[in-house]
């Protein structure tokens, strides 16, 4: 076979081109993610709403769980709308490896936050203190978070997920019940 200078130069421009799409890949995924309510009236439903935790609202006259997560979907088309606040994920299944979730908090007023934690089951809810509206973190597997976000703000935090179902949600008192969180699919 008789290699030409022009094939050898397509030969290398293909394998440069393959290295860039594995150097891409190797970067990882990233996926904006909106943290929203709907305005200063949203935490009058604490105490009067039922429960909108994940798993919690599963019941007569609330929304029963369907696919990943609860019935509906959300703004940027991840999470279900359940209640004045939530999470809305840009996707809500990736590749496994290297993820950086881009928060930003979409709230006119509230202050936001986001954290990520495994899920090993959706039908149970996660680890919740009552007297103080909001999550364990540390019993729930805390992975990492984007802290406090004032109206308007953004942050970001890179992690590594292996595949399986982590729960993205805002840990704020009364904000994860008022169903500010979301489900996260991470494939092999």
């Amino acid at each position: 076979m008789n290699i030409t200078r022009r094939v050898t130069i397509a030969l290398i421009a293909v394998g440069f081109s393959f290295s860039a799409i594995g150097a891409a890949n190797a970067a990882g995924t990233t996926i904006n993610v909106s943290l929203w309510d709907k305005g200063d009236h949203a935490m009058e439903m604490l105490g009067s709403a039922p429960p909108m935790g994940m798993a919690m609202g599963a019941g007569p006259g609330n929304m029963a769980p369907q696919g990943n997560g609860m019935m509906g979907k959300g703004m940027m088309g991840g999470a279900a709308q359940r209640g004045p606040m939530g999470i809305s994920l840009e996707r809500d299944t990736v590749p496994a490896g290297e993820v950086t979730f881009k928060a930003i908090n979409d709230s006119k007023t509230m202050v936001h936050e986001m954290v990520v934690a495994p899920v090993a089951d959706t039908a149970r809810p996660l680890p919740y203190i009552k007297d103080e509206e909001r999550v364990d973190e540390d019993a729930a597997g805390h992975l990492g978070e984007v802290a406090e976000l004032e109206p308007g703000q953004s942050g970001a935090l890179t992690l590594t997920l292996k595949p399986g179902t982590y729960i993205l949600y805002c840990n704020i008192p009364g904000h994860y019940m008022l169903g500010m969180w979301t489900l996260l699919t991470v494939t092999q």
